[in-house]
């Protein structure tokens, strides 16, 4: 598996597509839990489409490194993101899709390293700007979000890794209620079962929230995420989400103001809707990702 050094981070990653082609790059970021197989699915279709797509374990995710300083706050993530993409050789033709964090971080990326760094950019299941962060002023949602919560308290250390990770069953049993993720959660897990590993996971939502090991220093790379995305961009929610209430999305259209952008709700899905629906998922994707400017 290759790997490259991103901010200190020993990053590992999937690939689809030729790397020495002179293709352009397609960076994809996973969330939690997960791992850089979620995208089996959409990376060899864009590698179809003629992009060198990239998948990275986030940091701390296994088989990458966990980072010494601690810092798991969005703005690293999206900063590890904008490196990974000049470490990799990207131009002006690159784009970035994000899952869960993957899609929080994407969003961070696409302000901050700005059109000139990404020429168009998707997320899913999480909404860009203030979309995500009205919603934890609604009751349904904040019932949605009660792990978030548990994960700040230590006691989460000890009851995730239970049963061989049996909390990570429950969790996607409930975001995507009817989807067999057997096959997901066989993959999952090995990024996960290291102590240290699951530790970088939870210190997502431990910045998060509680700002366990937030950098000042990246302030303004972190406000960014709260503007819109400068490029088109596309966002895809599933009606069926029991992690992120598809209400949420409805808000999601008026942070996405550059022309040829969009929103739109993926039918019969729940959060992990581009592995419950790449038949509807990947078109809509790569329909996007290839459009002319």
């Amino acid at each position: 598996m290759p790997n490259v050094i991103v901010n200190d981070v020993d990053l590992h990653y999937l690939e689809w597509g030729d790397p020495g082609a002179g293709a352009p790059l397609a960076v994809l970021l996973h969330g939690f839990p997960d791992s850089a197989h979620t995208w089996r699915h959409l990376g060899p279709a864009l590698a179809d489409a003629g992009f060198h797509a990239v998948a990275p374990f986030l940091r701390g995710y296994a088989p990458s490194g966990v980072p010494a300083d601690g810092r798991y706050q969005t703005a690293m993530l999206a900063l590890d993101a904008l490196e990974l993409r000049s470490a990799l050789g990207g131009d002006d033709r690159a784009v970035l899709v994000g899952h869960d964090w993957g899609a929080v971080a994407t969003w961070v990326a696409a302000v901050h390293g700005g059109a000139s760094a990404w020429r168009r950019v998707a997320g899913m299941a999480v909404p860009p700007g203030g979309a995500m962060a009205t919603a934890f002023f609604r009751y349904e949602q904040l019932k949605r979000s009660w792990y978030m919560f548990f994960f700040q308290h230590p006691l989460s250390d000890m009851v995730v890794p239970m049963d061989d990770l049996a909390f990570i069953d429950g969790l996607w049993a409930d975001w995507s209620p009817g989807y067999d993720a057997t096959e997901d959660l066989e993959l999952v897990k090995p990024s996960l079962r290291a102590p240290e590993n699951l530790a970088a996971a939870l210190g997502y939502y431990r910045a998060t929230l509680s700002g366990v090991g937030v950098d000042p220093a990246l302030a303004d790379v972190q406000a960014s995420g709260a503007q819109p995305p400068p490029q088109p961009a596309l966002y895809l929610h599933g009606r069926d989400d029991g992690c992120i209430g598809v209400v949420v999305a409805d808000g999601a259209e008026e942070f996405l103001t550059a022309p040829g952008s969009r929103a739109e709700i993926v039918e019969h899905a729940g959060h992990f809707l581009h592995l419950e629906r790449p038949d509807v998922v990947n078109p809509l994707v790569v329909d996007f990702l290839t459009a002319a400017p």
